[in-house]
């Protein structure tokens, strides 16, 4: 049996090379932020998490994340480690009256034991077992670190983009009827049982994110392996790549750039004007406009979206629970997004596209490149850089005629999702069909 070992070292050499560009960009995040954006890096603040007290849910939902390539016995070992540890450090606090943000209790112990691991991984484990170790290891603090990379991007967009594009989106949304302003009405007209629901839902995404993971990665433990493709994967490339494109697009959102919301506590300094949700903007020409230096550029596209997106993908193969839960997640995120103000229907097309896009690319990345794969990674980033190009240098024409290109914005993300879908159903493996019985003579 030699295919393995052939194949074990192509993929240990893939592994490394991943492992030296995330470091890579990792170490010139921390760069950019300190000299840019004057703010201290993902790097520096996941090493402050060791000490100071930090958000619970990132460290604990990687974690669990790190555990599912434990043993049971390792994995009650291992929370029980690290509650234990949060208990010392919060009496510890207590004692000498440090001082700690809202909701940043505890947490450190997660952190101590993923890197714990990390060290038993290089010290007392070999070959494959080590290898799974610093996977599951990897794939905690990825979460973690994921999320501070996040937070530090959003820094970066508000201090280094003083002038938002919400005029262009807001004039191209029209040609979609102004869906944000429609949802806000609604949501309060229905608050509070849909403001709470709703607010509920988009903000504990990456709860739900969690969720649909551990079902995926159930039997890691056992089987001694990971899947070949799942959610985490998805999401930490969503969130790496979105950012991106808030830089290159900086929007805030209706509820900043046209509402209640603009000064984060309730003024409008900084916006248009107050319309938002009760007065739709009016057709002007767009022009660029300054905003502060605090609200996040993080409107386009709608990771939200793409994020729930990529949850309902990935639980379209579960039971049937599970199923309805990722529709609902879906619809209830897009509700959200809208009903709140934080973003434009623009958004959610282009979020829906982005998700799709890096869903592919990364399955063909899996399975193997091909013409199919190829083909729709290509088509997907042309609608995709179509629509930010309509959205920049088309919205007064698309607010003028909404009847072509309110359903011409809905058949490109059409066109996409179809495109998926047909080449997703070609690419699973067909079962075989059942054996018929040998034909028997029959006596006459």
């Amino acid at each position: 049996m030699t295919t393995p070992a052939a194949w074990r070292q192509p993929r240990a050499i893939l592994w490394a090379t991943v492992g030296v560009a995330a470091l890579g960009f990792l170490i010139a995040l921390e760069i950019f932020a300190r000299r840019r954006a004057g703010i201290p890096g993902p790097l520096t603040e996941q090493a402050k998490e060791t000490i100071f007290a930090p958000k619970p849910g990132p460290l604990y939902a990687g974690l669990a994340l790190t555990m599912v390539v434990l043993t049971w016995r390792q994995r009650f070992i291992a929370a029980g480690a690290a509650i234990g540890i949060d208990v010392v450090f919060v009496l510890v606090r207590r004692a000498v009256d440090a001082k700690v943000a809202d909701g940043h209790l505890f947490g450190n112990g997660a952190l101590w034991v993923m890197l714990g691991y990390a060290v038993i991984a290089v010290t007392r484990r070999s070959g494959p077992e080590r290898v799974l170790l610093l996977k599951g290891v990897g794939l905690g603090l990825l979460l973690a670190v994921g999320r501070k990379t996040g937070d530090i991007w959003l820094l970066i967009t508000a201090k280094t983009r003083p002038v938002v594009l919400d005029q262009y989106v807001a004039t191209a949304d029209q040609a979609l009827g102004n869906p944000s302003w429609l949802l806000g009405r609604i949501l309060q007209a229905t608050d509070p049982i849909g403001t709470h629901v709703l607010g509920l839902v988009y903000a504990q995404l990456a709860v739900a994110a969690v969720v649909v993971a551990l079902y995926q990665l159930r039997g890691v433990g056992v089987e001694g392996r990971f899947p070949r493709h799942h959610l985490v994967r998805t999401f930490l490339v969503i969130g790496l790549l979105g950012p991106g494109i808030y830089m290159l697009f900086p929007v805030v959102g209706p509820v900043f750039a046209y509402g209640p919301g603009a000064s984060g506590t309730g003024g409008v300094h900084w916006a248009v004007a107050d319309l938002w949700p009760h007065t739709p903007p009016p057709v002007t020409a767009p022009h660029p406009m300054s905003y502060d230096e605090i609200t996040p550029r993080n409107c386009m596209p709608s990771l939200h979206t793409a994020w729930a997106t990529a949850i309902f993908i990935h639980t379209r193969k579960g039971p049937r629970t599970l199923r309805y839960a990722g529709t609902f997640w879906l619809v209830a995120t897009l509700g959200a997004t809208l009903g709140f103000g934080y973003h434009y229907g623009t958004d959610l097309i282009a979020g829906v596209v982005f998700a799709l896009t890096i869903e592919v690319a990364l399955r063909s990345l899996d399975r193997g490149w091909d013409r199919s794969g190829v083909r729709l990674v290509a088509y997907g980033t042309a609608v995709f850089a179509v629509l930010l190009v309509s959205y920049r240098y088309l919205p007064t024409e698309m607010a003028g005629r909404p009847w072509l290109f309110g359903p011409l914005l809905i058949l490109a993300m059409a066109s996409v999702i179809h495109r998926y879908v047909r080449i997703t159903e070609l690419w699973e493996p067909k079962a075989a069909p059942a054996p018929r019985p040998d034909p028997r003579p029959e006596l006459v």
